[in-house]
């Protein structure tokens, strides 16, 4: 029953055609087209696929640089403290609203949309005065620290999103067959043998 049905949608994807000049002219026209198209997707895969490349090595180097900052940030907040004493209270008392915001763009690789991330300043340094009976080098270079920190979480994250990353490179691997398989149409591009008679 199975293969009668199979049998039968194969011939319903099938044209028919009369062997005549019109429909060879027709039937050209419409490989040239099925062409076309099909190269012009494989142009937008192999873009996503090297602006995916691109996003995974940023990634890479992001998280190590992360390593580093958060371990120096977290130094210089311990110095902080041990030089000016507890300033925990005094800095959640005085906030007003965010000095740090976050933008969304977005960007257009291969007529796909991502998202982009990023970060900007608004308003003065409230807390320039803090510090400034006793630690007050050790309080400018925790606000360095922590700020650059804050910098590459929201580049990382701008990454996550635009890249789609999945949690493991097998995954991320398979996520990019899998979406090179549907941008070319592999699985449902059916392009005509070439040969026609005249």
């Amino acid at each position: 029953m199975t293969s009668e049905l199979q049998l039968l949608s194969h011939l319903a994807d099938k044209i028919q055609l009369v062997s005549s000049s019109l429909a060879q002219t027709i039937m050209k026209a419409r490989l040239k087209g099925a062409q076309t198209g099909r190269n012009l997707l494989k142009k937008k895969s192999d873009a996503l696929s090297m602006r995916f490349r691109q996003i995974l090595r940023k990634i890479i180097e992001t998280k190590t640089k992360m390593g580093e900052v958060m371990r120096e940030a977290a130094f210089s907040l311990a110095e902080a403290k041990f030089a000016a004493g507890d300033f925990s209270t005094t800095v959640i008392q005085n906030v007003n609203k965010a000095q740090v915001k976050v933008r969304a763009k977005k960007d257009n690789v291969a007529g796909v949309t991502l998202p982009v991330f990023e970060h900007y300043q608004e308003g003065g340094d409230s807390y320039e005065l803090t510090g400034l009976a006793r630690g007050g080098e050790q309080l400018s270079r925790l606000k360095r620290n922590y700020a650059r920190a804050v910098e590459l979480l929201v580049e990382l994250a701008s990454l996550q999103v635009g890249g789609l990353i999945a949690p493991s490179p097998t995954s991320s691997q398979s996520w990019m067959r899998g979406s090179e398989r549907s941008f070319t149409g592999d699985d449902v591009f059916c392009l005509p043998r070439e040969g026609f008679s005249a």
